[in-house]
C-alpha cells in the first residue's frame, strides 16, 4: 500500500487556470493536467531560480520529492507546448499559504489568506499604516558567487 500524499504548500492559487493553442477548438485539443503543486514547483525553481532544497523547504516536502514534482511538471509542459495540447491546472494536495500584515502604529499582526486584496486598515486600532510583515522564509535572491545567478538572471530578463 502506498504512504499518503503530504500537504504541499503553495504561495496562491493560479490567476489563469488553463491555456490552449490559438486557433485550434476545444473540441480537437487533448488536455494535460498540472496540478497547482506542480506549478508551484516550476514557478519556484524557474521563476524564483531556488535551489531544490530551498523550494522544497517552501512546500514542505522532501528535496527529492520537489525533484519528482518539477520533472514531471516540466514533461507535462513541454509534451503540451510541442504537442499542441491544452494545459489545464488543478488539483493536487495543498494548503494556500496566508499573507501576514502588521500595523507600524499598535504592532498588531494577522493573517489573511491570499486572494482577498489588502487591507485599508489595523483591525485593532483602525490605523492606516500597514504593512506586509516581514516572512521568516529565504529571499529568493542568490550570491554573487552562485554560478546558477546569471542563467536565472538571463532567464528573467
Amino acid at each position: 500500500m502506498p504512504r499518503p500524499i503530504k500537504v504541499r504548500h503553495v504561495s496562491c492559487y493560479p490567476e489563469a487556470n488553463y491555456f490552449k493553442p490559438r486557433g485550434i477548438p476545444f473540441v480537437e485539443l487533448e488536455e494535460i493536467v498540472l496540478s497547482t503543486d506542480e506549478l508551484e514547483a516550476v514557478r519556484l525553481a524557474d521563476l524564483e531560480c531556488l535551489y531544490q532544497e530551498q523550494a522544497a523547504g517552501r512546500m514542505n516536502i522532501s528535496r527529492q520529492t520537489f525533484g519528482n514534482i518539477v520533472r514531471s511538471a516540466h514533461r507535462k509542459i513541454a509534451d503540451a507546448l510541442v504537442n499542441g495540447k491544452a494545459l489545464k491546472i488543478q488539483g493536487g494536495v495543498i494548503a494556500v499559504e496566508e499573507r501576514r500584515f502588521q500595523c507600524q502604529d499598535c504592532q498588531h499582526e494577522w493573517r489573511l489568506p491570499f486572494g482577498t486584496g489588502r487591507p485599508m486598515d489595523c483591525p485593532q486600532c483602525q490605523g492606516a499604516n500597514v504593512f506586509r510583515a516581514l516572512s521568516n522564509r529565504e529571499p529568493a535572491r542568490r550570491g554573487k558567487n552562485d554560478p546558477n545567478r546569471e542563467r536565472c538572471r538571463r532567464a528573467a530578463g
